[in-house]
């Protein structure tokens, strides 16, 4: 039983980069929590110097590695003793971050664990164990993939998991309902949150056009999700070699060198990387056009900074942006294939003359239709989940 009215949670991301939009929602909530609650986040690797994991230590969030690096010898004597403790933690599936966790929320007993996921289902092994402990959970999905379902001998595990939540948080309606498709049910436990976008102030000038147009391509350098590949292979036709526009891919990623190799073999004069940019404004005082072919998404931040700040997005039907976007009036939007992709951005081509209008209606778009603070938003839903547990 607890001693205090202090509240404890736990969160564990599952972001694979160093730090990523996706954590914003979670981490810009902390200030907004009840008084007296303190915060443990656990990942699976952590870079304790990246300074978004330096403010939250200055935040006194602790900061837990579940897998932090070790030697060989370490490594061999920590399996030794997860195989000799392990047969009462059910689905381990010799997974050490796993254990872990399970013996830290069975040692620690938060009042709330918050599993923070990329996907839809990449966290639910972990918020079983709390289900198995009896601690209270909620589960955020980052992302839903049309084509990655949950393998069949995890589906009664993950069904009754997600049933049993809090609440189940995602990013877009699209993929609330991708979700319970996949598990062929209703989540009537589900809300629909927003993430936080660091560009909500005015409309930039449009940059001149007359050394032609950019567009930027603003995302993870993973092809699976982002679709870099399709742009690239658009950009080698001719048509679009001898146009006035050139690309910029900005950002980091898995896929990094295959991307640039993939450049180097179509010897592309348009294209170029760029790297991650901090100063989002900044970056799009250059530019004229976000392009996204993404295969996969929960709700792009990329598109939302861009069409805040009064840019034309070229993007695909992925994730929420069906529910964002209307063709030819705040942006332009296709399939996530190399033929209807490229006949969206023909489109858009045409109406270049029109990108200063169609950005300044993506701008009201998202002044009108999206939460000035998520963050606020989702701080209220933790605290109210809070209220009830003594």
């Amino acid at each position: 039983m607890k001693k205090t009215n202090n509240k404890n949670i736990a969160l564990i991301t599952f972001c694979m980069d160093e730090w990523g939009g996706s954590e914003e929602l979670w981490a810009r909530c902390i200030p907004m929590l009840k008084s007296g609650t303190s915060l443990t986040v656990y990942k699976d690797k952590i870079n304790f110097s990246h300074p978004e994991f330096v403010k939250l230590s200055n935040q006194d969030v602790k900061l837990v590695e579940l897998d932090p690096p070790m030697s060989s010898t370490q490594r061999l004597i920590r399996k030794v003793k997860y195989l000799m403790r392990k047969a009462d933690l059910k689905k381990c599936r010799d997974n050490y971050s796993l254990y872990k966790f399970h013996l830290e929320m069975k040692v620690s007993n938060p009042d709330l664990v918050i599993i923070a996921q990329g996907i839809n289902f990449d966290g639910l092994l972990y918020a079983y164990q709390c289900l198995l402990l009896k601690i209270p959970y909620v589960i955020i999905a980052q992302k839903a993939v049309e084509f990655y379902w949950p393998y069949p001998t995890d589906r009664t595990y993950m069904k009754e998991t997600l049933l049993k939540a809090r609440k189940c948080y995602f990013v877009s309606h699209h993929n609330k309902q991708l979700t319970e498709e996949q598990f062929g049910m209703r989540l009537n436990n589900s809300e629909v949150v927003f993430n936080p976008v660091k560009t909500r102030g005015n409309v930039l000038p449009f940059p001149p056009t007359e050394n032609g147009y950019k567009l930027a391509c603003v995302a993870r350098l993973f092809v699976i999700d982002k679709g870099q590949d399709i742009l690239l292979r658009i950009m080698n036709s001719e048509k679009w070699r001898n146009r006035p526009v050139s690309i910029s891919l900005i950002g980091t990623g898995t896929d990094e060198e295959g991307i640039k190799d993939m450049a180097a073999l179509f010897d592309l004069p348009n294209v170029e990387f760029s790297g991650f940019h901090q100063d989002i404004e900044g970056l799009w005082g250059n530019y004229h056009a976000l392009v996204l072919p993404s295969r996969s998404e929960g709700l792009p931040l990329s598109m939302i900074e861009a069409m805040a700040l009064g840019r034309t997005v070229i993007v695909s039907k992925a994730g929420g942006n069906t529910a964002i976007i209307s063709d030819g009036i705040n942006g332009f939007i296709a399939d996530a294939t190399e033929t209807d992709f490229e006949k969206a951005m023909e489109r858009a081509w045409e109406m270049r003359d029109k990108w200063p209008e169609i950005g300044l209606q993506a701008s009201l778009y998202i002044k009108d239709h999206l939460p000035l603070s998520p963050e606020t938003a989702f701080a209220n839903h933790i605290n109210q989940l809070l209220d009830p547990i003594k």
